[in-house]
């Protein structure tokens, strides 16, 4: 398997290789045109210098008395081979005695021959290195009667080119081999940091969950730094939820069953025969059993919010009916400890969306925590109302009331704060879930010593999001 550093070094390799031999194609090339340029140049201007002294001195002459009598004015000029051809492409001079029966059909003859200036490039048969050739029309009155040519050979400048070439070359070789040593530098940069993110990823997997990875950049490898640090911070809180919740539901399931298996005991025994001692021990039994199962019931609801598990049936519900029925159902307990329970409902309340089943839960769980922990002679109060396009109410009492310290907290999972009524500290953090879900808020208002205010407010028609 190949490492993310080979893969790299390797690609950046690649771009680098495929970029320099390009650019030196490119230059080679470049340098190559520059020196045939310079030496077409040079040509050109001389050649068009002998012409144009043709034309003004020796134009009534013909092409083979001018060959006979003054055969240098084509040459003085050049130290390049020259050769004069007539409208035929016959060769009528070469300056170095070059004999070619072939008519010479090269493109720099065919354009002087249309009254052109022509540049041909390649081989000869007398040459063993490519040639530059450049012809240009010879006039009289302005009527073209032959062709100059000079002719020079590319030994030397292609001599020149390839010492360029070679020079480059080895720049070209000396810039991979600089750039490769700069990529496995860089490919460091990358792959240390992901082999320390690794390392601790690793560490975290057996466990040790108090290490944190170290941010270098600012870059994707430091954002996974950062969401692996998250992840490790979540599973410590998630540890110490579960640990939490077994010490919570430990504490919480003892004492029932304490009860339920002393009473039991009791009961057993054949010594009794007091038939109240015993409605008295069975109503314990019953009672310690009821909480038991409402315990199990919030476990049940907790563990079903905390996998993202639960469900809501939505559908239209009368919010106002259901609270009076809840009312009515409530109204016996506070009369049993002189209780003052006061209900104050709009008489035509708007109709919401909403899972009737999780909204009596929250109401009911409300109130139950506000009998709990209001002594016997004080009010509970139970408000309803419409406002704009959302739903209101509220459960007040004059109970013991919550702490400062304690009020940031009383939301969260298993958190009793001092006060030890409560059964497994899920109740209000149950309902926040319930309330959530319905696309709602829930606040705390609380005094202690003076009483505690919850506040649920819920859109009409708008469905949660989650």
């Amino acid at each position: 398997m190949r490492s993310i550093k080979a893969r790299l070094v390797g690609n950046f390799m690649l771009v680098i290789i495929i970029s320099v031999f390009i650019l030196e194609f490119f230059l080679i090339n470049a340098v190559k045109q520059y020196y045939y340029k310079s030496i077409e140049d040079i040509l050109s201007n001389q050649i068009q210098f002998s012409a144009e002294f043709y034309s003004k001195y020796f134009s009534s002459y013909s092409l083979e008395d001018i060959i006979m009598d003054d055969v240098d004015v084509f040459w003085q000029q050049t130290t390049a081979q020259v050769q004069v051809i007539d409208m035929n492409r016959n060769i009528l001079m070469d300056s170095i005695g070059v004999s070619d029966l072939n008519k010479i059909n090269t493109q720099d003859v065919v354009e002087a021959l249309k009254g052109e200036k022509g540049v041909w490039t390649g081989e000869v048969s007398y040459d063993d290195e490519p040639i530059m050739s450049v012809s240009y029309p010879l006039r009289m009155d302005n009527k073209v009667i032959g062709v100059i040519r000079f002719v020079s050979s590319l030994r030397e400048t292609d001599k020149t080119i390839n010492k360029i070439s070679i020079i480059l070359i080895w720049i070209g070789l000396i810039v991979v081999s600089i750039s490769g040593l700069v990529s496995v530098f860089l490919s460091n940069t990358i792959v240390r940091p992901l082999r320390e993110v690794t390392k601790v990823a690793e560490k975290m997997a057996n466990s040790q969950l108090n290490i944190r990875s170290k941010k270098r950049y600012d870059d994707e490898i430091g954002k996974l730094s950062d969401t692996l640090n998250y992840m490790a911070e979540e599973l410590v809180k998630k540890e110490q939820l579960k640990n939490d919740f077994i010490s919570s539901i430990s504490h919480e399931l003892r004492t029932p069953l304490t009860s339920i298996k002393g009473w039991a005991i009791t009961l057993k025994s054949e010594d009794i025969k007091n038939a109240d001692m015993i409605k008295d021990g069975l109503e314990i039994i019953e009672r310690e059993s009821e909480r038991l199962s409402s315990m199990v019931e919030e476990l049940l609801d907790f563990s079903r919010f905390a996998s993202g598990r639960i469900t809501l049936s939505k559908e239209e519900m009368d919010l106002g009916y259901t609270i009076k029925q809840i009312g009515k159902q409530i109204m016996p307990r506070s009369k049993g400890r002189l209780i003052k329970f006061e209900l104050d409902c709009e008489e035509e309340m708007p109709r919401i969306i909403a899972d009737e089943d999780r909204i009596k839960q929250v109401l009911i769980n409300l109130l139950d925590n506000s009998f709990k922990f209001t002594p016997d002679g004080g009010t509970i109060k139970l408000s309803a109302k419409s406002e704009g396009s959302f739903i209101n109410f509220s459960v007040e009492d004059t109970g013991c009331g919550i702490s400062e310290e304690d009020m940031p907290y009383v939301k969260e999972k298993f958190y009793k704060g001092k006060n030890s009524k409560s059964n497994s500290g899920l109740g209000l953090s149950i309902c926040d879930e319930i309330v959530k879900l319905h696309g709602g808020t829930m606040s705390i208002e609380s005094v202690q010593g003076v009483g505690t205010k919850v506040s649920v407010r819920l859109p009409l028609r708008e469905e949660s999001t989650r």
